[in-house]
């Protein structure tokens, strides 16, 4: 999923590849995954063998645990809104000191011994070896401190927005300070083995039940706010074409001279089709304006405010009237020598437009009208 993620996010990286907070995430994504590889049983076998080194996958994932810590702190920094300034300086002084911590962690190694090759007992069993003790320490301790910063400015910053920027974030720190226990839980396994006990079971058994959730949890975290504002629109537009159905079958028929009325394929989102839907209204009531019959929108508001509407209501019944009364004059073809001006409707005023045709005064002008006196 880490690793899917970044790929989806490759091609605006190479269309941008001057943007940090871009660039932080990419990051952040792929040393995520590769995370999991390098932790794996068969892929520690793997590197081992191929290597030729014993243990030299070791010093390669407490790297990249060590960056992808380093890597959460650097998104963060460019994430928030900040000085430019200070951004920049906060993420010269996270890059700097993470990368001492990774020469640390390998040079530890190198001047260290570590001849048996252990697939998932490492820490416990080099826990008590001159420079290897060191460099687990120095990883464990490096981790904890980056995941749980970029915990506590998670929790911090969530308190300043909202949406789904607020739920991505508070999302984000519970899945961060399972790497914090994760961290925790071999510390202590490690205390224990320097006084004489044997907790390796906090290492090889506990510790990885907490790495599954909390890369799930970082994974939903940051996929909230980039997806969230794009689902908010969707079921936005979903909801506006849902309240406008009624007005649509008003006017759908209504010939315009506008070529509206194509057909959007299926896989048209939501708000495309929203767009086109009040277009083609719009188009709709400009045609039926010249059919709209004098006094229907006066009628029709004095009956409204007289039934107890307000007068906000009273105006979209009118409306609503004035539409389904020009509509009825337009399919008679008996267009009046008096017609008045289309309606005034602003881009927010269709919904209200489309309610108000359930209206039953507004049902009352879309009865037939008795044949009047010298009309043609």
């Amino acid at each position: 999923m880490l690793l899917l993620i970044c790929v989806v996010k490759v091609p605006a990286l190479l269309r941008r590849p001057h943007d940090m907070l871009l660039r932080a995430a990419v990051l952040l994504l792929f040393i995520g995954g590769w995370v999991f590889f390098l932790a794996a049983p068969e892929s520690i076998a793997l590197i081992n063998r191929v290597s030729g080194v014993t243990n030299f996958a070791a010093p390669l994932a407490y790297s990249a645990l060590t960056a992808f810590a380093g890597a959460s702190l650097l998104l963060i920094i460019n994430w928030r809104p900040a000085p430019p300034d200070a951004t920049r300086r906060a993420a010269r002084i996270c890059i700097a000191a993470y990368s001492s911590v990774i020469i640390a962690i390998n040079g530890l190694f190198w001047i260290g011994s570590a001849p048996v090759e252990q697939l998932t007992l490492f820490d416990g069993y080099y826990a008590n070896t001159p420079f290897m003790r060191e460099m687990i320490v120095v990883y464990l301790v490096a981790h904890a401190v980056g995941t749980g910063t970029a915990s506590v400015l998670c929790w911090r910053w969530s308190k300043q927005v909202d949406g789904t920027l607020r739920a991505g974030l508070l999302v984000l720190v519970p899945g961060y300070l399972l790497h914090v226990v994760y961290d925790g839980l071999k510390l202590v396994a490690i205390g224990g083995i320097w006084t004489g006990n044997d907790w390796n079971f906090l290492i090889d058994q506990v510790a990885p039940l907490t790495a599954p959730p909390s890369a799930l949890l970082v994974v939903i975290g940051f996929f909230l706010p980039l997806v969230g504002p794009r689902i908010a629109q969707t079921a936005h537009a979903s909801r506006q074409l849902h309240l406008l159905a009624p007005l649509w079958r008003e006017v759908r028929h209504v010939p315009t001279p506008r070529a509206t009325r194509s057909r959007l394929p299926w896989w048209t989102s939501p708000p495309v089709r929203l767009t086109a839907r009040r277009t083609a209204i719009y188009d709709a009531l400009l045609s039926l304006a010249t059919h709209a019959p004098p006094g229907v929108r006066e009628a029709a508001y004095r009956a409204a405010t007289e039934a107890g509407e307000s007068s906000k209501e009273a105006a979209a019944i009118a409306e609503a009237a004035t539409v389904v009364a020009a509509n009825r004059e337009s399919i008679s073809f008996s267009p009046t020598a008096g017609a008045v001006a289309a309606p005034r409707l602003g881009h927010h005023d269709l919904v209200p437009l489309s309610q108000a045709l359930a209206s039953p005064i507004v049902r009352q002008f879309s009865e037939p009208r008795p044949a009047e006196s010298g009309s043609s």
